[in-house]
């Protein structure tokens, strides 16, 4: 090898350098005859490349990055087009989106647990508050009295995998019982179970829980006394010139994190107007 050559060809130190990475990755690319030096010096066996390779092992290197295996590169080098690399980019670009939608459903569900764990911390189980929500759209399943908590976990299970749900738990979930039935008295004649999917859902059928002002109020205890906080709710509105519209949403707030129905802690919100 000339040394007027070398000089225009960089070593391994460099080009690893330049992109980033390891040598020993450059060292273990040309031993399975993925990506080859432009030189070797027959002298004392140092390898050498120039810069017109860097386009290849930066395209090498995105691949690998998107854990595309040695052997699909080594077939996408042999036929390499521009057909070949939008078809495997494609592809990539298809399982990207979908880890990129299952990580922003992870991110919402864990936000939900995590505001749901400061209104445990801060929240006083006597007070009815005032707050405003955004619409949200739910997914909801009709039940009755006669609907069995087996049969409940049926439905529920099936809706998640029509949503291609990876665990029960990555939706919120509870229970409707409408503003109708606690006017009649009817406590426990709940109409539905809902579901928040964590992710944007364009479904016929969905349930728009509406947006605006909702009374708030919790409660904990023997599920057979609940039917108490809802007449302290009615109580309420009633004094404060409130009509009580559409659906209850109860969510229980704690079951992450107490074994026992007793201590749970269920969430009620209610949307509500004004009387004149």
């Amino acid at each position: 090898m000339e040394i007027d050559e070398k000089k225009k060809l960089l070593t391994i130190g460099q080009f690893a350098k330049l992109h980033g990475i390891n040598k020993k990755t450059l060292m273990w690319y040309d031993e399975i005859g993925l990506f080859c030096p432009s030189a070797i010096n027959p002298e004392n066996g140092y390898r050498y490349y120039n810069y017109h390779q860097s386009s290849l092992l930066e395209t090498i290197l995105l691949l690998r990055e998107l854990d595309v295996s040695i052997n699909e590169i080594q077939e996408f080098i042999k036929n390499r087009s521009a057909k070949s690399l939008k078809n495997l980019l494609d592809e990539k670009i298809t399982e990207l989106d979908s880890q990129i939608s299952h990580l922003k459903a992870i991110r919402k569900t864990l936000g939900n647990y995590c505001q749901n764990m400061d209104t445990l911390l801060t929240m006083d189980l006597s007070e009815i508050q005032i707050i405003e929500k955004e619409e949200r759209c739910l997914v909801t399943v009709t039940v009755d009295e006669k609907t069995s908590y087996d049969r409940q976990v049926e439905m529920i299970t099936a809706e998640t995998q029509k949503y291609q749900l990876r665990r029960l738990h990555d939706a919120s979930y509870g229970t409707m019982l409408s503003a109708k039935n606690l006017y009649q008295g009817n406590f426990n004649q709940y109409s539905s179970l809902f579901i928040e999917i964590p992710f944007p859902v364009k479904k016929s059928g969905l349930h728009i829980q509406p947006k605006g002002t909702y009374l708030r109020a919790f409660y904990k205890g023997d599920w057979e006394k609940m039917p108490g906080k809802y007449k302290e709710i009615l109580a309420y509105a009633q004094k404060n010139k409130l009509q009580l519209t559409g659906f209850s949403y109860e969510m229980i707030l704690n079951e992450t994190v107490t074994d026992h129905m007793e201590d749970y802690i269920v969430q009620i919100e209610i949307p509500f107007i004004p009387l004149t």
